[in-house]
């Protein structure tokens, strides 16, 4: 056998140091392949599209429905809210006597004057 080259020496030592780094750790896969998995990202996926599907649905099931004309239509007032015919009330006895009326009350009409006719 021949003596090794100067180069051929440092060729395997490099080798051998590289080796040296590479333990069985290293050597065994951290997880065996399982084949086509279903991954997080893709799970995320079809739950973001069946819930946009169901929410689309939802919406244009609430405007068909909302609209159909068999529904009765509310009935308007049969008078105007705004104005009420005056409320007689019994003065109060805890009033004060200067108390004003609320502005949100009609005002009081005056009483009817009789003019009566001289015979």
């Amino acid at each position: 056998m021949s003596t090794p080259s100067p180069t051929e020496e440092r060729l395997r030592a490099a080798l051998d140091a590289r080796a040296r780094l590479i333990d069985a750790h290293d050597l065994s896969p951290y997880r065996p392949p399982t084949g086509p998995a279903w991954g997080t990202r893709r799970i995320r996926r079809v739950v973001s599209a069946v819930a946009v599907t169901v929410a689309a649905a939802a919406a244009v099931a609430f405007l068909l429905l909302s609209g159909s004309p068999d529904r009765p239509h509310p009935t308007p007032p049969a008078r105007d809210p705004r104005t009420s015919p005056p409320t007689t009330s019994a003065p109060s006895t805890h009033g004060s006597p200067t108390s004003e009326p609320s502005p949100t009350s009609p005002p009081d009409t005056p009483p009817p004057t009789s003019t009566a006719t001289q015979p």
